[in-house]
């Protein structure tokens, strides 16, 4: 078709309102799955899986990424000797940088400047989850320092864990176990005003005699809602406990799901099974579960017109979590 033609094809498509999408806009992720020799990478691809390209080269695995709100810079976690590091890099994975090392520091979020991280930190304890003993950090970029966050008596009698910065940078969501289990909170960002922000419906699982708990909470882009999964906790299942159990792992999986609660902690809704929520730019809950017959995870979107598969993880792959490119 010659530009004339194309310019009559345009005016009359517009003239009709038949005008096809000649162009879809393809988002972009970061992706953290494992490479041929089963080690976790970071790879940056369209939402499609399309394109992808390896942004690490790592010896003992890299996870958790997430993409600066500015759309500049990459941060993750890394296996360093026996600790996991926080670095930041370019969004092409150079320029790495090491922000903070020595002991479990994970799952790093982005404050809205793009100029300071919040993670947890987690002194962990032989067959405990991690979230039972954590405390939360920021560090500066510029400067490389790491403080804590939460420095109140009162706060530091709990574990406070997974935290996230709401988009006006006025609030954090985090689980606590300061009502008993772990379970989703708000406050200001010194921990100040801290209420419980999503009730379960039920605290206990009557058949797998375990208490449902509440992690990985996620801002949506217009701070108006928390996503977060809810489900009995993995530390239950046999390879765990050391008890085989199959019939009592796969209730335990199956209980799993991602909920979505409004910030004033109304509108409480279940958005489907799986975990690790995300939100999409144009905010859709994303969410993940195993798939035992393509070995490896599940990723979905939903979607004005439903929920979407992403497949961003090849077959046969493990993976360590994904995130958006702004």
């Amino acid at each position: 078709m010659n530009s004339t033609s194309y310019l009559q094809f345009i005016f009359l498509s517009g003239l009709f309102g038949i005008l096809p999408v000649l162009a879809r806009e393809v988002r972009e992720v970061v992706v953290s799955h494992t490479d041929e020799k089963g080690i976790l990478q970071l790879y940056r691809m369209n939402e499609d899986g399309s394109d992808s390209v390896q942004l690490t080269f790592s010896k003992h695995g890299c996870r958790m990424p997430s993409v600066s709100p500015n759309g500049k810079k990459l941060a993750y976690v890394e296996q360093v000797d026996h600790s996991l590091a926080i670095r930041i890099s370019d969004l092409d994975g150079l320029n790495i940088r090491t922000l903070t090392e020595g002991g479990m520091n994970l799952i790093p979020s982005w404050f809205p400047d793009s100029e300071q991280l919040i993670f947890m930190k987690v002194s962990p304890k032989p067959k405990q989850d991690p979230a039972r003993n954590a405390q939360i950090y920021t560090v500066n970029l510029e400067a490389g320092i790491a403080r804590r966050l939460f420095s109140d008596e009162e706060q530091l009698k709990y574990s406070n864990a997974m935290p996230v910065i709401s988009p006006k940078g006025d609030r954090i969501a985090f689980v606590s176990n300061r009502s008993g289990d772990m379970r989703v909170w708000m406050s200001a960002l010194d921990g100040s005003g801290a209420k419980l922000l999503s009730k379960p419906e039920k605290n206990f699982h009557d058949k797998i005699k375990a208490p449902f708990e509440q992690k990985v909470p996620a801002w949506s882009p217009d701070g108006k809602w928390i996503a977060h999964w809810e489900g009995v906790e993995m530390i239950h299942m046999s390879r765990f406990t050391g008890v085989p159990n199959p019939r009592r792992d796969q209730m335990i999986a199956n209980s799993f799901h991602v909920w979505v609660v409004g910030e004033d902690g109304k509108g409480r809704k279940k958005i489907g099974r799986g975990d690790d929520p995300t939100w999409s730019p144009d905010g859709f809950v994303t969410r993940a579960f195993p798939d035992p017959g393509r070995g490896g995870p599940v990723v979905i979107v939903e979607t004005l017109n439903g929920k979407k598969n992403l497949p961003i993880v090849p077959p046969g792959r493990n993976w360590g979590r994904f995130c958006w490119i702004p």
